[in-house]
């Protein structure tokens, strides 16, 4: 394991496991590509050590079949890990906003309670919140109550949430942010998505 030296030692009253081993809430927001492709590889390594893991897809169409699933449905059957659970909601690509949501606003609301009852159960040991940040950015799931919920979640949970304009306040009370920044896209020179890259 890196041996790495943190620059503070808060004064928290924790022991070094008992810090190491307290539970994290992730954002990876930003324009660049990779912050689902982030999170799905925090889903691996937590498979690996035999966590359970939920897997909750807001925004994108529940027909669109990402890669990630299926291997990581495949790993989650294999008994060898962690279980995987995959659970889809909402339609239509996260970035593109149609005139008609209100679906789209339902599901995410379905979710979000379903990602409740999931945390107040201690049902998985990593969340993976896909596309979550959309549907705070655009007022369907309120932020203070989303920060509440995950500052009081019982046990060792784990939690990540990508997509695109997190808010303020989630991005203050996280504990790891990564904002992805876009230098270079080759969709910005005309290419289409391809197989094996976008999905």
């Amino acid at each position: 394991m890196p041996q790495g030296q943190p620059s503070v030692v808060p004064d928290d009253g924790l022991t070094t496991r008992q810090r190491r081993n307290r539970p994290l809430v992730f954002v990876h927001t930003g324009i660049g590509k990779g912050k689902s492709t982030a999170a799905f590889g925090l889903a691996l390594r937590a498979w690996n050590q035999g966590w359970p893991i939920g897997v909750f897809q807001f925004v994108k169409s529940a027909k669109w079949k990402v890669g990630e699933e299926n291997a990581l449905k495949v790993l989650g059957a294999s008994g060898e890990g962690g279980t995987v659970a995959w659970h889809k909601m909402g339609e239509g690509w996260s970035w593109v906003q149609r005139d008609d949501q209100v679906d789209n606003e339902e599901k995410a609301r379905e979710g979000w309670e379903q990602v409740k009852r999931d945390l107040a159960a201690e049902t998985y040991k990593l969340y993976v919140l896909d596309e979550f940040a959309y549907p705070m950015h655009w007022g369907w799931i309120d932020v203070d109550e989303v920060v509440q919920v995950l500052r009081d979640r019982p046990g060792t949970q784990h939690v990540v949430i990508t997509g695109r304009n997190a808010p303020e306040k989630l991005v203050e009370f996280a504990d790891l942010v990564t904002d992805m920044s876009k230098v270079k896209h080759p969709m910005d020179a005309g290419q289409k998505g391809q197989r094996g890259i976008e999905w």
